[in-house]
């Protein structure tokens, strides 16, 4: 190949780059005025995260850059993710490190509690990354946290946010019998967008695997999340909460999608305060126990708030 060939390919190529990142850069939306994080690192901030690290603990606060990081932590609540710090996945929303895991540590579960413990924390939150390299999906891992959490903080509730096993109802069971008080799922996003946002994972296993887990242990509040913004549209959403309340789904969040880095899917659109709270009133029209929407809701969100709320709003309507 001539040397003025091999150019003008190099010079194409830096070309196409040149409009791939312009294009991204003229879609990306400005973050509107609601859109605020309240930076507080305070005493509780620092301590907690010195104890995640002196006990080489993770937390999905820091892996995927949760912006009420600040607002938790200050609280003294963290969401403890397991199963190390890689995923196996590559989910195009999220700010987890993905690739092949090395780590399994049989000891994780006791270190976790003896953090909650240190935090005298009356609701617990579990998750994990994925962990397609295990036959059992990490279930096993999930399983001895919650009874070690029990065991030092009977008190405590333990709420586990859990992958899909890639559809193993063996895996699922093994979670469902260790009878964490609230078992959540999250299915992310409406059907249309869903093999476009998430990675392995399908839309029609995640509302399975809430089926199957209220099958299993019928009295454990099952619970999901989706986030706004990907390009879904209004009926979709309302759409996914009918889907999610035909497999009896007691709980759901709704936060706004926020794009983690340049490589991720960009932001379609922001969502008003209002839009969201019109949200939770279709929501709650539809049965569920409890709807915690909003531009800054995540999953575990306020998630000790979430339980009560939907213990009281159960309540009421098996009196009325």
């Amino acid at each position: 190949m001539s040397d003025f060939k091999s150019t003008q390919i190099y010079s194409n190529q830096i070309e196409r780059k040149k409009v791939f990142f312009l294009s991204k850069t003229l879609n990306k939306q400005p973050k509107p005025d609601w859109i605020k994080i309240k930076l507080t690192t305070g005493d509780n901030y620092n301590e907690i995260k010195s104890m995640m690290r002196s006990k080489t603990l993770h937390t999905v606060c820091e892996e995927a850059r949760c912006p009420n990081i600040y607002e938790c932590w200050a609280n003294r609540t963290a969401t403890f993710m397991i199963l190390g710090d890689i995923c196996t996945r590559a989910c195009r929303f999220c700010a987890v490190n993905t690739g092949m895991p090395t780590e399994l540590d049989l000891q994780e579960p006791e270190r976790v509690a003896e953090a909650a413990e240190q935090m005298n924390l009356r609701h617990c939150v579990v998750t994990s990354v994925a962990r397609d390299d295990l036959k059992d999906g990490g279930a096993y891992i999930f399983a001895e946290t919650v009874k070690a959490i029990r065991k030092r903080l009977p008190l405590c509730s333990v709420e586990v946010l859990i992958p899909d096993f890639m559809g193993c109802d063996d895996s699922l069971k093994i979670v469902m019998d260790a009878k964490p008080d609230i078992l959540n799922h999250n299915i992310e996003t409406v059907e249309r967008m869903s093999d476009r946002v998430r990675a392995k994972a399908k839309y029609k296993r995640s509302l399975q695997l809430l089926q199957n887990a209220k099958r299993m242990q019928p009295d454990i509040p099952t619970k999901s999340s989706i986030m706004l913004g990907v390009g879904e549209k209004w009926d979709e959403i309302l759409q996914t909460m009918d889907d999610l309340r035909a497999v009896d789904c007691d709980i759901m969040t709704i936060g706004q999608y926020l794009q983690p880095t340049p490589k991720h899917l960009n932001v379609e659109k922001y969502y008003t305060p209002e839009e969201f709270a019109l949200l939770k009133e279709e929501g709650l029209k539809r049965g569920f126990s409890h709807v915690e929407s909003g531009p800054l809701v995540r999953s575990s969100y306020h998630a000790h708030e979430q339980v009560k709320s939907a213990e009281r709003r159960k309540d009421e309507i098996m009196r009325s």
